[in-house]
Order: structure tokens, then C-alpha cells, then sequence
């Protein structure tokens, strides 16, 4: 079982700054891939950012050069630091890991509850 639960969402003024955690727990398998989406009302749900290996990375277009995806695999989490926040950022925003599962093997997608995200214009 999989197991992912985020943090760190709230409230903020636009240009401001918030930090996303995720941690994900369980047992019998090994992470290919972290990634935070976001679900906007009426939209959507959009990949944000992504992390492959340790420092593998890949943002979208609007959050490129504002936002950065770091992962400490010693505790199966990662993080997104959001900065220079608009108005336009405002969403639910989801971790998602994709693992391998051992012994049995194959690959699995999984997600957490989603955490909040308002900037404030």
C-alpha cells in the first residue's frame, strides 16, 4: 500500500511564497517518479512539475523559473517551493507518485487527498 499525504498549502499574497510537502509511506516498492499537479475550478488538472531521480526535472511553461521540485529520498519526500505567486496560481494542488512494485512487480500511479492553494490578488 501507497500512501501519500501533503502539507504546507494555505493562503498568501500574491508575490509571495509557500512551500509543498509530500510524503509517501508504505512498503514493497521503489519510486520512478514525483510529480505535483494542480486543479484549478473549471479546469483541468494539469501537471506541474516532476522529478525523476534525485535532481531529473521538468516544469510547465507557466511556472518554469518561479517554481522548484527537490526530492529527499532518505524520507520518500518531495517538495515545491512556489515563489513569486499570482493570483493565476490558485488551485488544488496534488503529489503524485508513480512506483514499482516488488516482489510481484509492475508500475502503479498514486495520489494524495490534495491541499489547497489561494494567492490573493
Amino acid at each position: 500500500q501507497v500512501q501519500l499525504e501533503e502539507s504546507g498549502g494555505g493562503l498568501v499574497q500574491a508575490g509571495g511564497s509557500l512551500r509543498l510537502s509530500c510524503v509517501v509511506s508504505g512498503s514493497g516498492f521503489s519510486i520512478n517518479t514525483m510529480s505535483w499537479y494542480r486543479q484549478a475550478p473549471g479546469m483541468q488538472r494539469e501537471r506541474v512539475a516532476v522529478i525523476a531521480g534525485e535532481n531529473i526535472t521538468n516544469y510547465a511553461r507557466p511556472v518554469k523559473d518561479r517554481f522548484t521540485i527537490s526530492r529527499d529520498s532518505a524520507k520518500n519526500t518531495v517538495h515545491l517551493q512556489m515563489n513569486r505567486l499570482k493570483a493565476e496560481d490558485t488551485a488544488v494542488y496534488y503529489c503524485n507518485t508513480n512506483v514499482r512494485h516488488w516482489p510481484v512487480g509492475g508500475d502503479g500511479d498514486y495520489w494524495g487527498q490534495g491541499i489547497l492553494v489561494t494567492v490573493s490578488s
